[in-house]
């Protein structure tokens, strides 16, 4: 843990020295920020006296800025109740001209609905399989049109992991210090018998196309292709993932957003049999996924602008999410959340009901679920309140 405060204040102390030195440079080029959230939990798989619960979510810390027309874009966050701290990203942005804009570094893949497929605190259920939100290490390259947008990238690789000063690595597995679900190294399942899988991502390609149709709205596909590299057998599998999606605003104030996923993370254990489950990790934990699913998502949403001191806007949701699996010997995920995010300044508290059946954190059994599951699972439900001040 000294270790951890040494590195934290250096951080701290490194960011604020680059930051003044680049406002030497340019005093309106750089901006220095960041968040900090707190949750308030109550479960109905927990029965401890601990239950309800106070956690610190994160803290994080941001840079933002321009000098002589490269750009630069840096978030490092802090988990303390999960004791990992990790890159959420960081890259070098260039525009070519007002069309052509590039981004170097680790950066979100452009894959389905961005930023994000949802408008809950928890996210879709894709992103518990990495198809949400998830960054990696490559370049991406954003190419606009008049009503249409094409982004092009390649990753080598997942995003630098962070170091794990605590929490229980179920099936042994390492590299789960990361914000987005990415393959680690770890457990995989034949049929159901558990082997050993030492897995990493490696050269992946995206393709993401996004049309508007009209005013407001947005339709898109996207494709991926990449590798699932075993290290000990020095061979890489071909993995592919495909979505079609579409976004839009309507009714003075009513959101949808709703995709369709397919996914294929084909990948062979340390002893060369087909995999139909993997180890996927982030915040510290990895758990077992199913190879193969398709996807459904959707999310409803309605903003009602209120004057109620501080509070300036309510927003009331709806996601769902399931998770079929093509293995007919795994039992599907769902994922259901309706809430509210309310908007105070720069305060913005999610208030969730979040449901799962076979969901991996949303159990008393954490990383259960998306594996083999559980037959006739029962909804596990989790009310959330979590509270954020961003700076």
């Amino acid at each position: 843990m000294k270790n951890l405060n040494i590195f934290i204040l250096a951080l701290i102390t490194g960011l604020t020295a680059m930051t003044t030195n680049l406002k030497a440079q340019d005093d309106d080029g750089f901006t220095f920020g960041g968040a900090m959230r707190y949750n308030i939990i109550s479960t109905s798989y927990n029965e401890t006296k601990t239950n309800p619960e106070f956690t610190w979510d994160t803290w994080r810390l941001n840079v933002d800025g321009s000098v002589s027309g490269v750009d630069l874009s840096f978030e490092y966050r802090f988990y303390p109740t999960f004791g990992t701290h990790f890159i959420h990203h960081g890259f070098l942005g260039y525009a070519f001209n007002d069309d052509v804009y590039m981004e170097l570094g680790v950066t979100q893949v452009p894959f389905g609905i961005t930023t994000y497929a949802s408008h809950s605190w928890w996210f879709q259920g894709q992103y518990y399989v990495g198809l949400e939100d998830d960054y990696d290490m490559g370049i991406n390259f954003d190419i606009k049109g008049d009503n249409s947008k094409l982004s092009l990238a390649y990753f080598r690789q997942q995003e630098p992991e962070g170091p794990i000063y605590g929490g229980d690595v179920t099936f042994g597995g390492s590299g789960s210090g990361r914000y987005s679900y990415d393959v680690v190294p770890g457990a995989g399942l034949v049929g159901t018998t558990e082997v050993s899988a030492t897995l990493k991502e490696l050269n992946q390609f995206n393709a993401r196309y996004a049309y508007n149709i009209s005013d407001g709205w947005e339709v898109g596909v996207s494709a991926q292709v990449g590798g699932i590299y075993n290290s000990v057998l020095d061979e890489a599998e071909t993995s592919t993932a495909f979505a079609g999606h579409i976004v839009g605003n309507f009714g003075g104030g009513f959101n949808l957003k709703a995709q369709y996923m397919n996914y294929a993370y084909n990948a062979k254990s340390d002893n060369g049999e087909d995999l139909d489950a993997i180890s996927m990790g982030a915040y510290g934990f990895p758990y077992l996924v199913a190879s193969e699913a398709n996807i459904y998502a959707a999310g409803l949403a309605y903003s009602i602008p209120v004057e109620f001191g501080p509070i300036s806007n309510v927003q009331l949701y709806v996601d769902y999410t399931m998770i079929d699996k093509v293995n007919e010997d795994f039992y599907d995920t769902q994922h259901l959340v309706p809430g509210m995010l309310i908007t105070a300044g720069s305060i913005y508290t999610y208030v969730d009901y979040a449901m799962g059946k076979n969901q991996p954190w949303l159990t008393g059994s954490f990383g259960e679920g998306l594996g083999v599951g559980v037959e006739d699972a029962e909804w596990k439900k989790r009310f959330n309140i979590n509270i954020g001040y961003y700076f």
